[in-house]
């Protein structure tokens, strides 16, 4: 076992051994404490180490480090006490909405492979950095260096056994790596064979930004390699032009112009959607890999906060499907440790006692098999099977709710959707599910004169007259993802006029129609 691994189960032991652990400045019970806890920092969700999106709110104990810290090989009691000094906060996972006005990127990197010494391996390496900073602070620069050095580890995830080939699909794939003080770099990444003869290398362009849009950075990356197939002072002036341009506001867009060398003047447009909280998520790879029925098992594990293992040959697959899993859970956000491609060094993550969602590929199937590993629910992408499961996925969500989210999946399921019609459809169902169960939540948080709010806790879940839907509620109002959505609402004066808020407003309308209807007919 290499470094990493030793210090990762140094400090899951380190984690065990606390007293207690804090979220927000409360002491959680004994009995939640693992639960709530996870093996790395990251994101608004915030775990340590992340290969997102997704969208969601992140906590992290006091004694959690970062993906960069682990990466950055410092001792534990170094990243431990770099990690104490930070305040206890929680941040948006499911990748917030931004606001328009942002700037795009951060940077753009090549990262190629190279061969080790005399043996056959290969060791990822940034190839090409744009753009190079300059003048920075020593603690700028530490930063930086920590991040670019993460980075190659997670656009070769598979290892350092490679062979020059002649034929490779391309792969289209993201990550986040999120820092100590809770900050997240996404990774947006085009793997492919460079243009060429011959047998050769795969390299990947990767797009390193704090913006959740991967539709929208998936059509850059179409841009770059078209340019990287000519020359990249070509990649210049475009991603040039991109950095100065302003990320637009939901549903509107930004024109770029750019010159290629015998084509002429382009003229390049990036639309964001109009419903920006899922923009960051395609769900068609996973509805291709599963069936409804799994799905909602799958949901109703992340719901508990379980430990769930996703398997596939691709990293594309495997991006896709974990990123559309974590989703579902919007308004509510995965607040653990959460990996899309777990990277062949960090494969130990299997063996964390407390909650992750996670992907590996098909080809360290066997090593995660035979890893000490808890109760967890283990997806074969490729087959569409569970190879593990707790057993009691059937049962977690209350049976009427379950035929609810059913019925709505299987309703013109035949009928040709564009992408984003069928993002709608399929995270619709989910969305009511919470509306149902918890979308009262507002009018049982009682506030003080200055604003600060309480949550009625018991009054909250025995206010639903189904036995079936208070017997869930009561299970997940003991939840972080539960947990750092109220603490979010206490603190707020008015619920978020967000999308969420829009449907419980719908479902109230409609529960008041229907009590005037019976009237009427009475």
């Amino acid at each position: 076992m290499d470094g990493l691994g030793r210090r990762l189960r140094a400090s899951l032991r380190l984690k065990r051994g606390r007293g207690e652990i804090r979220v927000n400045g409360r002491v959680l019970p004994f009995a939640a404490q693992r639960r709530h806890s996870s093996c790395f920092t990251h994101p608004s969700p915030r775990t340590g180490l992340m290969i997102v999106p997704g969208a969601a709110s992140w906590a992290r104990s006091s004694c959690e480090m970062s993906s960069l810290d682990y990466l950055s090989g410092g001792s534990l009691q170094d990243n431990l006490r770099d990690a104490v000094k930070e305040p206890e906060r929680a941040q948006e996972h499911c990748l917030p909405p931004f606001a328009g006005g942002q700037h795009f990127f951060e940077y753009l990197l090549v990262v190629s492979l190279k061969k080790k010494g005399s043996g056959a391996d290969y060791e990822p390496t940034i190839t090409y950095q744009f753009p190079k900073r300059e003048n920075l602070l020593r603690g700028q620069q530490e930063e930086e260096e920590r991040l670019l050095g993460a980075i190659p580890l997670f656009c070769f995830p598979d290892g350092n056994e490679w062979a020059p080939l002649t034929e490779y699909p391309r792969e289209t794939f993201s990550f986040v790596l999120t820092n100590v003080d809770g900050s997240r770099k996404i990774g947006y990444c085009r793997r492919l064979l460079p243009a060429g003869r011959g047998p050769r290398l795969p390299k990947v362009y990767c797009i390193i930004s704090c913006i959740g849009c991967f539709g929208l950075f998936s059509k850059i990356l179409d841009e770059v390699e078209k340019r990287h197939q000519i020359s990249m002072a070509v990649i210049y002036p475009f991603m040039q032009g991109l950095r100065e341009a302003a990320f637009p506001a939901p549903g509107k867009t930004v024109t770029l112009k750019s010159f290629i060398p015998d084509s002429g003047t382009e003229f390049i447009s990036l639309t964001r959607p109009l419903d920006s909280h899922l923009e960051h998520v395609d769900f068609s790879s996973l509805l291709r890999c599963l069936r409804f029925e799994q799905i909602l098992q799958i949901f109703a594990s992340a719901v508990l906060e379980r430990r769930i293992i996703f398997l596939a040959e691709g990293l594309s697959t495997l991006s896709q499907c974990i990123h559309a899993a974590a989703a579902l859970l919007y308004p509510f956000s995965w607040a653990h440790t959460y990996i899309p491609v777990v990277p062949e060094r960090l494969l130990d993550t299997v063996c964390c006692p407390t909650p992750f969602m996670v992907g590996v590929q098909m080809r360290f199937q066997q090593q995660v098999m035979d890893s000490p590993m808890e109760e967890v629910l283990l997806v074969n992408l490729c087959e569409g099977t569970f190879l593990m499961s707790v057993g009691d996925e059937k049962d977690i969500l209350p049976p009427k709710l379950q035929d609810d989210i059913l019925d709505s999946l299987g309703q013109g399921t035949n009928e040709p959707q564009t992408s984003e019609q069928l993002n709608e459809h399929v995270s619709g169902p989910f969305v009511q599910f919470f509306v149902k169960t918890v979308g009262h939540y507002a009018s049982y948080i009682k506030r003080e004169a200055n604003g600060q709010g309480h949550f009625q806790e018991r009054a909250f879940y025995k206010a639903l007259t189904s036995k079936a839907n208070r017997r869930f509620v009561k299970k997940f109002v003991k939840t972080q993802l539960f947990s750092l959505f109220i603490q979010e609402a206490e603190k707020s004066r008015n619920p978020p006029a967000g999308y969420f808020q829009q449907k419980i407003l719908e479902y109230e309308e409609q529960k008041k129609q229907k009590k005037s209807r019976e009237k009427t007919v009475k």
